[in-house]
């Protein structure tokens, strides 16, 4: 019998490794030893996966020895200095990071709709796409396989579990500041004098609040997320002219990012054809009938791995144009899922 493969999961310690090992330890168990690996400060710390407690070790090129799937679930910088010895040793790189996304010989790869892409893989590494990224495009996908998308306007809801770990804590200790404030929001300022100067990742009080800014300064007045949704679209999508308007906001809301889409085809879109299509595509739940109040929020979609697709209708002014609402929880199918998806589908091929 040849034995299961070994699998490391690199940040194993962080918020997308904990809901990664809860993954592992309810998913299919095609997987022989499982390794956790972290920063050097979080090495002998015991976590469960699979029933059983392991010890975390710390992330070194010995580590690293024998194993043929590599999950990293690690910063940028992280995965730009340990996915490449990784995959040196003959290990299978799955990398969530931004460290390879744009890397022509990286596949960038969602399984529900270009799952053929992790096939052919020169640097031995396939790169999934960001949490907002991943929120919308498997609806977006499966529409323009039946359509043809040729334009995308985007508006982002970013939950603040987005900025990692210290974004949650932010926000939670900002809504402990503002609770019981019954008149801040109605004054110029008051929300921010209440949280005070101390805003953890973001560029101002998120609790009681909405910031039209997430990433880092790109080119032109828009954010580095706000190019990744283009980009990363245009990968997956094959259609590197796509035109992509995107707008990424900061909300409060703990975990679940949300998109507002504005999709135009190359033909008219039946609402109801939509509907299909969407009802019977992998990774995807419809959950749409505004007048009984069923459409997605992330409060509700949060813990689970779909995407969910409500409020979809026509374009008031174009029957070429579809508008819709997509929820996602962005440490499920934004990142752990995902990433999961891709190592057992690369397990197969070992």
């Amino acid at each position: 019998m040849t034995p299961k493969p070994t699998l490391a999961v690199v940040g194993a310690t962080g918020a997308v490794g904990s809901v990664m090992l809860q993954m592992l330890t309810h998913h299919a168990d095609v997987w022989g030893e499982i390794r956790l690996l972290a920063s050097p400060r979080s090495a002998g710390r015991k976590t469960a996966v699979r029933g059983e407690e392991c010890e975390v070790l710390a992330l070194d090129e010995d580590a690293l020895d024998g194993v043929d799937v590599a999950l990293f679930l690690a910063p940028d910088h992280v995965a730009a200095r340990w996915a490449p010895v990784a995959a040196l040793k003959g290990a299978v790189v799955v990398d969530t990071s931004a460290a390879f996304r744009a890397d022509p010989d990286v596949p960038l790869v969602v399984p529900e709709t270009n799952a053929h892409a992790a096939r052919v893989r020169p640097r031995g590494i396939v790169a999934s796409p960001g949490c907002t990224t991943l929120a919308l495009i498997v609806a977006v996908g499966a529409l323009h396989a039946e359509f043809g998308l040729c334009e995308l306007v985007v508006t982002a809801q970013q939950a603040a579990s987005g900025a990692g770990q210290a974004g949650v804590e932010a926000l939670r200790a900002q809504l402990g500041l503002v609770v019981g404030g019954n008149d801040l929001g109605t004054h110029p300022g008051d929300v921010r004098r209440a949280v005070g100067e101390t805003t953890g990742p973001f560029p101002g009080p998120l609790a009681l609040n909405v910031l039209p800014w997430s990433g880092t300064a790109g080119a032109d007045g828009a954010s580095s997320e706000e190019e990744h949704v283009r980009d990363e679209t245009r990968r997956i999508l094959g259609l590197p002219g796509l035109r992509v308007a995107a707008t990424c906001l900061r909300v409060p809301v703990v975990t679940g990012h949300s998109v507002s889409v504005h999709a135009r085809f190359e033909r008219p879109v039946p609402v109801a054809r939509a509907h299909e299509i969407l009802a019977t595509s992998p990774g995807v739940v419809l959950y749409d009938d505004p007048g009984a109040g069923d459409f997605p929020t992330p409060a509700d979609v949060a813990g689970t791995d779909p995407a969910w697709v409500g409020r979809v209708r026509r374009s008031m002014d174009d029957e070429r144009a579809l508008d819709f609402f997509v929820c996602a929880d962005n440490l499920r199918k934004g990142a752990a899922l995902n990433a999961l998806q891709i190592a057992e589908s690369v397990v197969t091929s070992l």
